[in-house]
């Protein structure tokens, strides 16, 4: 309370009213102000500072930090009020004494400043002789002027040197020129996706890189699908080598467990490379087939002494899109109301039936009076419920928060960070975790000795990563009350009265239709884990002169995986107890990467210049699996493996693989224009014969940069190259696949082990598999970098397919492990960026468009076999089928008439017998385009993600039609329908069209569409034109900051998938992914795509 009577306190505040007074009466008196009454200012302020420091003993903290603002804000008052304005003008010219247009004049330190016009002239005020300019332009060195007294400036800008020589990482870490690669790589910086995450960084690559498609969902944790110029692999991985910091990381499409990229935190990201072609992924080995994502994080490097770096991100998630759902007819079938107790099924007037039913094809809901699940024996009203997709959903949370610690001086540099993840689903009970401890660090012991070491511990786990799901809106009761449903345990004593004798179970799963409620199953059949994951490497870089160098390295990615599954016994389904279980799963996986590359680099005249490095590698996996399941709990609840009522059943799995490796690579440059790449590699691999063990790919690049060769001086073509590039890489077998295994079969009588020969024949010859790249290229780049054009053309094959074969199984077996078939891929490529305004008053738009096209053919496969099943549902199948594309989808369709037109028989369509190509999962072409705008500290950002083409099967939609769900099934419910079609009065011999006339039931009408026989009806378009991501930044000035603690403070509002804005699909998004791996293009139930909004705060002290 001291301050009340504090006479310097009442002063600061009375002089501090006059000050804020004035500025809003604009008063000119201000100018006229004397140095004695800026002197009384600092001197009222000086000794508040005096009694703010004897405050310690006399006020709480609250007191004195509200002092410390007041008398901040009081500071950075006293020079703008002071300041005393002049005008300055000039011209901005190139070194040729051209204007340039556009240049940016920015005083130094403020956000004030000017765009040259048309003939590079400006003008501005200042505020002081003291101010420095920042002249500026794309392509030309910044240059920085003092004013001084001058009032008429002349400022010449020199081209940029480095403007057109941009650096990337490329294998094993090595930095390049890009100019000087013969092969295409694009770069995403760590910057660009900071603000709108995702917890998967993955996903912020979808719409940005040319040719990269991704397949995500929104389960928390989840990995996604990631392939780069279309699927090369007909049975094997065909997503690219994850590496991080130069230690490859076991990459995982898992839609449940996810691994790595999606175990990586986007704060520490530096940059992101992803290298494409054979060429660009060659010297990584037998892995790299499919490309490479290279993720570089910070380090320190640059910090000037100690830096502090805050990041808070948090985003709430919603479903993106809510299908059109009928609201008129309630659940049920026959125009009567069903409901189920919790074990039996009963229509409206208490007849019991065999399960209940899972449909919505009763009666309309008027408000009659019926028994429901929640009522029953009594009645309650049955009312439409349109908000039920919406109130089924949770409100999805995602909460980043990092802090990081760095620095840097002539000797070293280190960056320290530790960052936490915390996501709720929009599914109840559905979260994830993760734990992230980063450490990089570097220091040059002396001038030709320095060590590097990145380490990075990720805890990640969740209480349940089960999903249900959504069947509550494919099987379904339209009139259900979710928050009834969520609660069902309020509901015991009324179901209670619904028990029979001997119904003495203390629970029951309380069904509201034939599925099990799912809210139930997410509380009591949990899939809890917990995983611990290290990756590091340390490094010893030794120069023994300017010219050589030598690298020793050693990184592993270790993790162990402990994951619980519990199935509970208090669940029951017709008549039946269902009993519990419990599972518990540990696994443990490392992969060790140690390698030595020795590096020569001279330049041997003014025009020749020479880059080698030779090396060799070591790489060791080890993959251990144990598992043990209890398949009858004794007591529910008590989930512990010593509970069981049935024998315990182990498994396990051990796996391992050694890789070694040498390799060597020479750049050659003639006249810093014509380089010429050559790359050759050669493993040893354990999962290969002993006797063929070895196998060699080699690469060459070659990049002429014409505008250099041919000394070119042009304003408006800055750059220009071409490139091309030939190359082969490996992909070696999974372990195990050479001799024969048997299988544990369990014990006979109870003490002897026994055995079966596994149903697979093995291969004693196996080879790798090798894909052939081509690719040209060229880099085109106008009015000094600010328009750019990059376009590849690439053809790749992969022979050698490993493939399990299926055969006869009189022969005992199932299948066959055969090296047979060819796939080839070929495409373009085309990126677009521009500086459309560049400083013009202030703003700033960049743009970058990119359109990729890929064609896929699978040439051949084994001898006798045409076609290779990836994946299957309900019949229907994607197959990899000789002569069409990879991913083609065969099943039933319907029987058409020459014309197309769907045929139908007592009004119903008809099916065609056989199995036929109904489509296929690859897209025509996807693409993306993101604009930025700048103007002061502000900046907006967006990106649309385009995928045209490419068909789903959706059964789900297509079941949910057969159930009444979806709002085209409330057509025709008392009327009846006539089906759009032909109908034949004819022979099947001599067929007789005529338009179809025939009046069928609602209900049988979709049920002949049921896409689990009639696969048609469940065949979707995957086309989506996606708003995949907004975000609106703000960075208060240097002027606000100057004499404060703090280096820089940045808030944005973010917000990811805000929009579908084009789609064929009639209800869903047609992003989905619900088996993984290479059976893509399948879709039951998933978890609804999320629609994120939120915020993004980052403070650097």
């Amino acid at each position: 309370m001291w301050l009340k009577k504090d006479p310097d306190f009442h002063l600061f505040i009375q002089n501090l009213q006059d000050s804020l007074f004035r500025i809003t009466q604009k008063s000119t008196t201000w100018e006229n102000r004397t140095k004695t009454d800026l002197n009384l200012h600092l001197l009222t302020i000086n000794n508040m500072i005096k009694k703010f420091t004897q405050a310690k003993e006399r006020s709480n903290t609250t007191t004195r930090l509200l002092l410390g603002l007041t008398i901040l804000l009081g500071s950075m008052l006293v020079n703008p009020l002071f300041a005393q304005e002049r005008s300055v003008s000039g011209t901005v010219n190139d070194e040729n004494k051209q204007p340039i247009p556009g240049a940016s004049v920015l005083v130094k330190g403020t956000t004030k400043g000017a765009a040259t016009d048309i003939n590079g002239e400006f003008s501005l005020s200042l505020s002081s002789g003291e101010d420095i300019l920042e002249v500026s332009f794309i392509g030309y060195d910044k240059k920085e002027v003092k004013v001084g007294n001058q009032s008429q400036l002349s400022i010449s800008l020199v081209p940029d040197e480095t403007a057109l020589s941009e650096v990337v990482v490329t294998a094993f870490g090595m930095e390049r020129e890009k100019k000087a690669l013969g092969y295409t790589t694009q770069a995403v910086e760590g910057s660009q996706i900071a603000d709108a995450r995702q917890a998967n960084i993955a996903n912020n690559l979808s719409g940005r890189v040319a040719g990269v498609q991704i397949n995500s969902n929104s389960m928390p944790g989840s990995g996604s699908h990631i392939v780069i110029r279309g699927s090369s692999s007909v049975a094997g991985n065909n997503q690219p080598l994850v590496v991080l910091d130069g230690v490859p990381l076991e990459q995982s499409s898992d839609r449940r467990y996810g691994g790595g990229l999606s175990e990586i935190n986007p704060d520490n990201i530096k940059e992101i490379n992803v290298l494409k072609g054979a060429t660009a992924a060659a010297l990584y080995g037998s892995r790299a087939a499919n490309g490479v994502i290279m993720v570089t994080t910070k380090d320190g490097s640059g910090t000037k002494g100690i830096g502090v770096e805050l990041n808070t991100n948090m985003t709430f998630d919603r479903p993106l899109v809510e299908p059109g759902l009928q609201n008129i007819y309630g659940g049920g079938i026959g125009y009567r109301t069903w409901y189920v107790d919790g074990r039996n099924g009963f229509d409206a007037d208490g007849i019991r039936g065999t399960a209940g039913v899972d449909e919505s094809w009763g009666q309309p809901m008027d408000g009659s009076l019926v028994p429901l699940w929640y009522s029953a024996p009594d009645r309650a009203p049955l009312l439409p419920q349109p908000n039920n997709f919406q109130e089924f959903w949770e409100t999805g949370r995602s909460m980043t928060n990092n802090i990081a610690v760095s620095g840097a001086n002539e000797d070293g540099n280190f960056r320290l960070s530790m960052g936490r993840l915390d996501q709720s689903a929009i599914m109840y009970n559905n979260n994830y975790y993760r734990n992230n401890f980063k450490l990089n660090a570097g220091y040059n012991f002396t001038d030709k000795l320095s060590f590097t070491v990145s380490a990075e511990y990720v805890k990640s786990g969740s209480d349940n990563r089960r999903y249900t799901a959504s069947s509550d809106f494919i099987w379904a009761h339209r009139h259900t009350e979710y928050d009834k449903l969520r609660n069902w345990d309020q509901y015991y004593d009324i179901q209670r009265a619904t028990f029979r004798p001997g119904d003495d179970y203390p629970y029951a799963n309380w069904q509201h239709e034939y599925f099990t409620n799912p809210y139930f199953l997410q509380d009591r059949y949990t899939n809890a884990n917990e995983k611990d994951r290290l990756v590091g490497n340390i490094a010893a870089n030794y120069k023994f002169s300017d010219d050589l160098s030598i690298m020793v390295r050693s990184g592993t990615d270790f993790w162990t995986d402990s994951r619980t599954n519990v199935t509970s016994v208090e669940r029951t389904k017709n008549f039946v107890r269902i009993l519990g279980a419990y599972t518990d799963t540990q696994m443990t996986s490392q992969e060790t990467n140690s390698d030595v590359i020795l590096t020569y680099n001279k330049t041997l005249d003014n025009s020749l210049s020479l880059n080698i490095q030779a090396g060799a590698i070591n790489r060791t996996n080890n993959y251990r699996m144990s598992a043990v399941n209890v398949r009858e709990l004794t007591i529910d609840g008590l989930y512990n493996l010593g509970n069981y009522a049935s024998p315990v059943v182990p498994s396990s799995e051990i796996r391992k693989q050694v890789v070694n490796s040498v390799f060597g690579s020479a750049q050659f440059g003639y006249a810093n224009s014509i380089f010429l790449d050559v790359t050759g590699r050669n493993d040893w691999s354990s999962t290969l014969p002993t006797n063929a063990n070895s196998f060699f790919y080699p690469s060459v690049a070659l990049s002429a940069v014409l505008t250099d060769m041919f000394n070119v001086q042009s304003n408006f073509l800055s750059f220009a190259k071409v490139r091309a590039s030939l190359a082969q890489v490996g992909n070696d077998a999974d372990p195990y696949l050479l001799n024969q295994v048997f299988a544990s079969q369990g014990l006979w009588a109870g003490t002897t082990p026994t055995y079966a020969a596994a149903s697979e024949i093995a291969n004693r010859n196996l080879k790798p598999e090798i894909t052939t790249g081509q690719e040209i290229g060229l880099d085109l780049r106008f009015l000094q970098g600010r328009i750019g054009l990059d376009f590849t053309y690439y053809h790749q094959a992969t022979t050698n397919q490993i493939l399990a074969v299926a055969i006869s199984r009189a022969s005992g077996y199932e299948s066959q492990i055969l090296n047979a078939g060819k796939i080839t891929n070929q495409g373009v490529e085309l990126m677009l960026t521009g500086a459309v305004l560049q400083n013009s008053g202030g703003l700033n738009w960049d743009v970058a468009l990119n359109f990729a096209r890929n064609r896929n053919l699978v040439v051949e496969l084994a001898e006798g076999l045409e076609n290779y099943t990836l994946g299957s549902q309900n019949s229907l199948t994607s197959e990899a089928r000789v002569g069409e594309p990879y991913g083609t989808l065969y099943g039933r369709r319907y029987l058409r008439s020459p014309e197309g037109e769907i045929v139908h028989s007592n009004g119903l369509p008809q099916l065609e017998a056989g199995t036929f190509q109904l489509g296929n999962i690859q897209p025509d072409w996807i693409g993306g385009l993101s604009n930025t705008f700048s103007y002061r500290g502000f900046t907006f950002g967006s990106l649309i993600d385009v995928r045209m083409g490419g068909d789903l099967f959706d059964v789900g939609t297509g079941l949910a039609r057969k159930t009444g769900q979806y709002v085209e099934t409330a057509i025709g419910r008392e009327e009846g329908v006539i089906g759009q079609g032909v109908m034949n009065v004819g022979t099947s011999e001599s067929p007789a069209y005529v338009t179809n006339d025939v009046i069928v039931g609602a209900q049988p009408f979709w049920n002949a569409q049921n896409p689990r026989n009639a696969h048609e009806a469940g065949i979707f378009d995957g086309s989506f034109i996606k708003l995949r991501e907004l975000s609106l930044g703000y960075s208060l000035p240097q002027t606000l900051l100057a004499n404060t603690f703090l280096q820089s403070v940045r808030v944005s509002l973010v917000g990811r998938n805000m929009a579908i804005l084009f789609k064929n699909h009639p209800h869903l998004d047609p992003e989905f992914d619900s088996k993984g791996g290479n059976a893509q293009g399948f879709g039951y139930g998933e978890m609804p795509s999320t629609r994120n909004i939120g915020f993004n705060l980052n403070v650097a002290f």
